[in-house]
């Protein structure tokens, strides 16, 4: 009996238990030097009570148990991007077969930077001790995110104790960064009056005679393109798909220094034009490849292909601005990395001497620097005089104040 009461006092309110249990006791006192039927029913009531709440304490919703599902507008979680939300939902069991008027749910979202935001909701659990808790998240920003352990309340009938369990409910996802469709770029165009036919026009890349896969057929395909085997074994028109001229690689670099943004939310603009640009190569084919200069330097080589961007689409989703240090002192560890001839596109709020000597940089090594500049969303300069800087050593440059902006501004297009 006393360890009874003694794992009832661990689960219960001390002080409430102690109050309870000094009924008891007085009770029990009552019975002995009293005597009488009325004491002893009294006696009868309370002990009842008393097991009452130990039962409750040592079960119900301490032992409770939960699975979670997360849904997101596309029904895919893992396609969740900066600005969407997810609905959750909790299956609760709380075994045990005495009554339970209602419990509460409290819940912990915690993001990969130390954020974090707490649900608390009521449930009614049935007859069988199961509920269903439903609950959407608030528009979430770019980052990991993980769903602490769960808090589950509840009161006896009379209102007297309270009592607590918790339990761990998988649920891990991860929020990709901003992005926007960027139909063309410029800059590609401009090397192609520059640098020959080798840097030619995107939208004109001639297709070579080597097999590059299979894809849906396109109306207006001939049919010496259409692929007849493939066709036959899925039953839906098939077209041969070949590879395009190459372009000179492209590798963007992001610039992660702390000390260069002055608050988050330029970061992030920074991070949402590096996944909109990786989003363009993608489609365009064009090798491109990502320089992370965060706290610690990531190099990507430029790849074509999906599965590599998905990788630095995935590198992207971490990073908080955490590197210190001049920009080349940071490129010079990974220099090998850089093929020559490529396109070098340093994304970047600095302007001056910095950001001219990492341009510098790059073009003593080969490649061809750019630089998109990424302005402080509530400044009202525009950027003019450090792209007439630019302009002067012939190098390109943009300036962006908000990701709308930046396929008018790579288009050449004028900003509305």
């Amino acid at each position: 009996m006393r360890s009874i009461l003694a794992g009832a006092a661990a689960v219960i309110q001390p002080r409430k238990f102690m109050g309870v249990l000094a009924v008891w006791i007085i009770t029990l006192l009552y019975v002995l030097f009293q005597g009488g039927k009325t004491s002893f029913m009294l006696f009868i009531m309370v002990t009842v009570l008393i097991l009452y709440l130990i039962v409750g304490g040592l079960g119900g919703v301490r032992r409770a148990r939960g699975t979670r599902s997360l849904y997101s507008e596309q029904d895919r979680p893992d396609l969740l991007y900066a600005g969407g939300y997810l609905r959750v939902k909790l299956n609760v069991t709380i075994p045990g077969f005495l009554p339970m008027p209602y419990v509460v749910v409290r819940e912990i979202l915690k993001r990969h930077n130390g954020e974090s935001w707490v649900f608390e909701e009521s449930l009614i659990p049935s007859f069988t001790g199961r509920g269903e808790l439903l609950f959407q998240t608030p528009q979430l920003e770019r980052g990991r995110y993980t769903f602490e352990d769960t808090d589950i309340l509840s009161e006896d009938i009379f209102g007297l104790m309270e009592h607590k369990g918790t339990f761990k409910a998988e649920g891990q996802f991860r929020v990709l960064p901003r992005a926007v469709l960027v139909p063309r770029w410029q800059l590609y165009e401009r090397r192609a009056r520059l640098a020959g036919p080798q840097a030619s026009l995107l939208q004109s890349r001639r297709e070579t005679t080597q097999i590059n896969g299979v894809r849906d057929y396109v109306y207006g395909d001939r049919l010496t393109r259409i692929h007849w085997n493939a066709t036959a074994k899925t039953g839906d028109w098939k077209s041969k798909e070949f590879e395009h001229e190459s372009v000179p690689k492209t590798i963007l670099v992001l610039d992660g220094s702390s000390s260069a943004y002055y608050n988050s939310v330029q970061f992030e603009l920074a991070v949402s034009v590096t996944a909109s640009l990786l989003g363009f190569g993608i489609r365009e084919r064009i090798g491109i490849g990502l320089c992370c200069l965060d706290k610690n330097t990531k190099v990507f080589s430029p790849a074509e292909g999906g599965a590599e961007r998905q990788k630095m689409i995935q590198y992207l989703i971490d990073i908080n601005a955490e590197g210190r240090g001049p920009l080349t002192t940071r490129l010079e560890k990974a220099q090998r990395m850089f093929p020559k001839g490529a396109y070098f596109v340093l994304i970047s709020p600095q302007s001056g001497k910095p950001a001219l000597d990492t341009l510098r940089w790059a073009e003593s090594r080969g490649m061809t620097p750019s630089h998109i500049q990424v302005r402080n969303p509530a400044a009202k300069n525009r950027g003019g005089d450090w792209l007439n800087v630019l302009k002067s050593h012939g190098i390109t440059g943009y300036s962006v104040g908000t990701l709308h902006e930046l396929p008018a501004l790579l288009g050449g297009d004028p900003v509305r």
